[in-house]
């Protein structure tokens, strides 16, 4: 079956190309635009405005979430924001056999559409999910916990082009050979053999894509436009607490599936009941052959050890570190190590947690700096950075869950504080958990307390013998713990090198000297790799071929050519 789709594959396709340019060249681009202000101000660009946007939003709350999925038993609720508000959106709940069914009856036209349908009507989803970015950016705001600014840019054109990317990607490995040869082998005197062989690309089956409550979108797009792309019909499975963003993807890409002819239950949101663990009873099933999880290690373990009949892709949890050696720009050094620790509260994978210094001090601008002072100047910049509250809650956003604030609330039995956390007013909400950053000093032998992630707005100062066990220290906890980000910053070109190597050697991306407005905590689509699958924080990198590849197979047939069209040669 061969459905023509009705999107305007000429605009899509230039999309594409520029992507596939994208990720072989991996400098500066994006498809969508980070700036506010681009969006809704130019009424022939079909962008809601941060007004429309925001209405959008309150359109949801107390109501149901209307998605037309087939097989729905009941509705599940129960999301409130870190800001306060009670949402009250109900969402249809289906049972597990129902959501199989569904998946399965959709796959065979789409898995026939191949991959230039697929990636073109992929490219429509995210075009009018691009459009819809205030309204997406209420939503992540409400159930993560960012600030709106940031809610925007990651849960919104940020995570689109991740999802592109994974598009292109995707498109690449499927395209990679020919769909159609001819063979013809020589027989000597005799006449060659000749074939005709079909390649076609297979998708794996049903691919779940488990949600996390921090990034709904971000952490979640790779995974389901990259099985979706190729042939997988995909069950959503958000997190309790953020399931709106995710319903707004699922709903925008049932509508254009459905337009074009395909079945919408290529794509089913899998909210769950209180204490029903759906996503253990999801992860099991034998119909699902891929999983997308991000979230804790444990779960993220269990994944990996029991989900055998999937191929399983993690990001889970690690100990992100900076090694501190000198710099010829501290005020720059601190300033943007005082950013990275306090962006949305340390609530990120990228977060630094372990700073790694010397405890006979560091250089600074060809001076000595003991500890100490180190310490006191990062905790002035950071109080000076978040010294005005209303700066201060656009930066820190809201605290997520009680989680982080347990383990903010015991920070201070780990040693010594040398930035205490303090708490911030919200001045348009209230009801708003908002915490400051805090820093505690612990000595290298103080293990137990600083090689364990502790999820948030704490970071360890790791006192060391010297810089070489630093780097050391790194690769170790690395190898050992995990890390998604690593840092280094040193006016000695010998340290540079020796950090690379350990970086190489535990498998983690390296941030040096970094100072002005680029920090570890970021990572950029089509340049930067987030994750490297080559530790312990995951098991996959965002993204790469490898991430990829095993969503699809190819699957071949052949036939000898009619005595006659092989006597022609046609």
């Amino acid at each position: 079956m061969t459905v023509t789709p009705t999107t305007t594959s000429s605009t899509h396709r230039e999309t594409l190309d520029r992507a596939l340019t994208a990720i072989r060249e991996r400098t500066y681009w994006s498809a969508y635009p980070e700036n506010l202000k681009a969006y809704g101000e130019d009424t022939t660009a079909g962008t809601q405005s941060a007004a429309e946007g925001k209405a959008a939003f309150d359109a949801y709350l107390g109501r149901p979430f209307t998605l037309d999925e087939q097989g729905s038993d009941g509705t599940v609720e129960g999301e409130r924001s870190p800001y306060g508000v009670e949402l009250g959106t109900s969402y249809p709940h289906l049972p597990v056999d129902a959501l199989m069914s569904n998946a399965a009856a959709a796959m065979p036209a789409w898995r026939a559409a191949g991959p230039e349908t697929r990636a073109d009507l992929s490219l429509e989803m995210l075009h009018r999910i691009n459009a819809r970015s205030h309204e997406m950016a209420q939503a992540v705001m409400h159930t993560s916990g960012q600030a709106y600014a940031m809610a925007f840019q990651a849960g919104g054109p940020h995570a689109q082009d991740r999802a592109l990317e994974a598009i292109a990607y995707s498109y690449a490995e499927m395209t990679r050979h020919a769909s159609r040869a001819t063979w013809e082998k020589p027989q000597g005197k005799r006449p060659p053999q000749r074939m005709t062989k079909t390649f076609t690309v297979v998708p794996r089956g049903v691919a779940l894509v488990i949600g996390c409550n921090t990034f709904p979108t971000w952490n979640s797009y790779p995974g389901l436009f990259a099985s979706l792309v190729t042939g997988n019909a995909v069950v959503v499975k958000p997190h309790p607490k953020a399931v709106l963003p995710l319903a707004i993807t699922v709903a925008i890409a049932r509508d254009v599936l459905a337009e074009n002819g395909f079945s919408p239950d290529l794509v089913q949101l899998a909210p769950e009941q209180p204490g029903e663990g759906l996503a253990k009873v999801l992860a099991l099933r034998p119909e699902v052959k891929v999983i997308d999880y991000t979230g804790s290690t444990g779960f993220g373990t269990w994944l990996e050890q029991n989900a055998h009949q999937a191929s399983v892709f993690t990001e889970k949890a690690g100990v992100n570190t900076v090694v501190v050696d000198s710099t010829d720009d501290y005020q720059g050094m601190l300033a943007n190590l005082a950013f990275s620790l306090s962006l949305y509260s340390g609530q990120m994978c990228t977060t630094p947690q372990n700073l790694l210094v010397p405890r006979d001090g560091i250089t600074a601008d060809g001076e000595h700096r003991s500890v100490d002072e180190f310490a006191a100047d990062l905790a002035g910049a950071v109080d000076g950075l978040l010294g005005d509250d209303a700066r201060a809650t656009a930066l820190l956003g809201a605290v997520v869950n009680e989680g982080v604030l347990d383990r903010l609330e015991k920070a201070p039995s780990y040693g010594e504080v040398v930035l205490a956390s303090r708490r911030v007013a919200h001045p348009d909400f209230p009801e708003a958990v908002v915490r400051t950053p805090t820093l505690v000093k612990v000595d290298v032998a103080d293990t137990g307390t600083y090689l364990q992630e502790c999820f948030g707005p704490v970071s360890f100062l790791v006192t060391t013998g010297s810089t070489a066990e630093s780097v050391g220290l790194l690769r170790d906890s690395v190898q050992q713990h995990g890390a998604i980000t690593a840092a280094v910053y040193s006016t000695d070109e010998k340290v540079l090198e020796a950090t690379e190597e350990a970086a190489l050697d535990a498998g983690v991306a390296l941030s040096e000297n970094l100072t002005e407005t680029v920090y570890v905590n970021q990572s950029a689509a089509f340049s930067d790799f987030h994750a490297t699958g080559a530790n312990p924080a995951a098991n996959s990198s965002l993204t790469d071929a490898a991430y990829v590849a095993s969503r699809f197979r190819v699957v071949q047939s052949r036939r000898h050519l009619p005595p006659a069209e092989a006597e022609t040669g046609q």
